[in-house]
This record gives structure tokens, C-alpha cells and sequence, in this order.
């Protein structure tokens, strides 16, 4: 398959509400697709159901040609939670160590991917001890670890400062580089212009799916943030 992710007719409730309404998405292989939209849109939701952590009530995910949540995906894919996902009473190095374990990684990817995301000078520091943005960048490392074919990656760059974020969006330019397949959720408009292409979700449904350059001209606008109010006038209309 041409396409990392497809989805057809995605449907996923909660308790009444639908979150996700029959949603249909393909995500290239070897590029970095935003994954943009307000809180409460639906993102995480989209990415639990893709690395087969949520129930969904209809439709199909496909990831690297076998179902989400299949076995066989299990070391083929990265994923970074919003929450942090790393021990705080270990340090950076020893949490990294036990992840590249778990998921019979080799051991140099311990320091390979700690040089990645910036953090060498926290190799021996408590996790605990981090600051917010740099506990991000540790739970990021671990999703480094084994050479995945796919990352998908909660919200990555939230706080963490300007200059952090450019380096990690120049990171996963590189990584698509190599071949690898990203999909990176983010609610700061912004950061769509980093992106190959850009998966815009409000409600649930899916309003674009488009380069920057097109959503800008297909929404006759200048920035990302007046393409989406573009979008949502119009679908309200």
C-alpha cells in the first residue's frame, strides 16, 4: 500500500457523543502529516484508534498494510502520548535503557536517540527532576528507540520553546527523509506550514486534507489560523 494510514468510515463514541464521525484519511508513507485542529476535535482520539489503543464503533484503520493494533506492528510504530510516558525516579539514560530492552532495540539507540532529541547533557538526571518540555522530548527518544516505520506523536512540541520546536520539526523533516512515516497532532495552527501535508479536523470530521500552499489557496487566505475559520464558516453554511 502507497499509504502508512487509512481509514474508512471511522466512528468512535463516547458515552452519546460522537468523537469521531465517519472519518476516511490516508497518510503517505515517508512524509510529515499534520494532524491539526482545536482541542476537542478529535486527534487523540484518532491516534489512539490508530495504534489500536481505542474501541471504535465502526469503520476500518489500516496501518503499514495489516489492522490496527495488529501484533506484528507492535516495534514497527512509535508512539508518543500527551501524558508523559517515562519513569520519574529513573534517570533519562536508565529509562531509555529499559525501553530499548522492552522492545529488543540494540543498545546503542540509548544514545543515538538521546543526541536526537537534544538532551545529552541530561543523559544522568532524574526524570523527575526535568523540566515539562524536556520529560516530553525523553518520552519522544523512547518512541525513537528500534528505528520505527511510523511515529505518531501527541502533541510533541507543547512546551517547549521556539527554538526546541524548530530543531524537533527539522528532526522529523529528517526522518521522513530516511523513509519514515509521520503523523504529528498539534492544535497551534502555525505549525502547518512545517508539514508536507495537513489533516484538519474540528468535530470529529475532517475538513481538509490538503498541502500548506493548497489550504492557503483553496481557502484564499494568507495564514493557517484564517484558513480554519475559513473552513469551519463554510461548513456551517
Amino acid at each position: 500500500m502507497d499509504a502508512a494510514i487509512h481509514s474508512e468510515g471511522l466512528r468512535v463514541h463516547r458515552g452519546k457523543l460522537d468523537v469521531l464521525r465517519d472519518l476516511s484519511i490516508s497518510v503517505p508513507r515517508g512524509q510529515v502529516v499534520g494532524l491539526l485542529g482545536p482541542s476537542g476535535s478529535g486527534k487523540s482520539t484518532l491516534m489512539r484508534s490508530i495504534v489500536g489503543a481505542q474501541r471504535i464503533a465502526a469503520g476500518t484503520v489500516t496501518v503499514l498494510g495489516l489492522p490496527a493494533g495488529a501484533p506484528a506492528l507492535r516495534q514497527r510504530i512509535g508512539y508518543v502520548t500527551q501524558a508523559p510516558s517515562v519513569y520519574d525516579d529513573l534517570t533519562v539514560a536508565q529509562n531509555l535503557r529499559y525501553f530499548a530492552r522492552v522492545i529488543s532495540a540494540p543498545a546503542s539507540d540509548v544514545e543515538r536517540v538521546i543526541a536526537e532529541v537534544d538532551l545529552v547533557p541530561q543523559t544522568n538526571q532524574l526524570v523527575g527532576s526535568l523540566s515539562g518540555g524536556q520529560i516530553n522530548r525523553v518520552s519522544l527518544a523512547a518512541a525513537l528507540l528500534g528505528s520505527p516505520e511510523l511515529l505518531v506523536l501527541d502533541e510533541p512540541t507543547v512546551g517547549l520553546d521556539p527554538v526546541l520546536r524548530r530543531d524537533l520539526w527539522q528532526l522529523f523533516a529528517t526522518l521522513a527523509r530516511r523513509g519514515v512515516s509521520l503523523l504529528v497532532s498539534s492544535h497551534v495552527m502555525d505549525e502547518a506550514r512545517r508539514c508536507d501535508r495537513i489533516l484538519l479536523l474540528h468535530n470529529g470530521t475532517l475538513l481538509a486534507d490538503e498541502t500548506p500552499e493548497g489550504l492557503l489557496v483553496t481557502t484564499g487566505t494568507t495564514d493557517a489560523d484564517d484558513a480554519f475559520l475559513t473552513l469551519i464558516a463554510r461548513a456551517a453554511a
